[in-house]
């Protein structure tokens, strides 16, 4: 009793340290980063992170149970055609980042407080998108990253469980690894671009080295699955 005790503990333990080593590869942490640099607000940072996360487990979560349910396999071809689509999107990240920035989209404008005596620095959007328009966005690019990574995953638990139940449970424990991996992550991505708010060259510099980054990803990524 015990020992299976353990070896449950063991294995869950193992599904959060691997939920939290997955949320900082680098896709995750590139497609995450053109979000939170758009806003200098922790707050909304780690909200976008965790929406990311729930999105990536909620398609972990389908498609692992369902393999571990109806004893389904995910074809080589269709798992690269969800590397492909990751690529894909990382560029179209990219692209947008950097077309608001040097469109003057994204920049940083000083807001005073006269009952106050103080003036703030807030990073403003002339985008009228509503702001429930970016949580979207980001739990909608967490369902395609979770598809991207449901093939090795499903490939993991398989190897390592001993029954349908615990790799439900597995696939569930991995999952808030990478909610809570991806929260912190985007907090840590977004501290710099708060510390230096008032500087606005720099602030737009960092922002269209993030998305140039996210671009050359989503290339690199696309050419060696369609060469595959």
């Amino acid at each position: 009793m015990l020992e299976t005790l353990f070896s449950s503990l063991t294995l869950f333990g193992l599904g959060l340290v691997l939920g939290l080593q997955h949320a900082l590869e680098a896709d995750h942490v590139v497609a995450v980063s053109t979000l939170v640099s758009q806003t200098k607000s922790l707050k909304k940072s780690a909200v976008l992170g965790a929406v990311w996360g729930l999105g990536h487990t909620l398609t972990l979560f389908i498609v692992g149970a369902a393999v571990l349910l109806f004893n389904l396999a995910i074809p080589e071809s269709l798992a690269r055609l969800f590397e492909f689509f990751v690529g894909l999107l990382l560029t179209i990240l990219g692209i947008d980042l950097v077309r608001k920035v040097l469109r003057g989209e994204i920049h940083l404008h000083e807001h005073e407080h006269p009952e106050e005596g103080v003036v703030h620095t807030h990073i403003h959007s002339h985008s009228h998108s509503p702001a429930h328009h970016h949580t979207h966005r980001s739990f909608f690019i967490g369902l395609v990253h979770g598809l991207a990574g449901s093939g090795a995953l499903v490939l993991l638990v398989l190897t390592t469980v001993q029954s349908v139940s615990e790799g439900v449970v597995f696939i569930l424990v991995f999952g808030v690894g990478s909610i809570l991996g991806m929260w912190l992550t985007s907090i840590a991505i977004a501290l710099p671009f708060k510390f230096i708010s008032r500087f606005e060259k720099v602030n737009s510099t960092l922002r269209v080295v993030a998305g140039v980054i996210s671009i050359a990803l989503g290339v690199i990524v696309m050419l060696e699955m369609a060469s595959g």
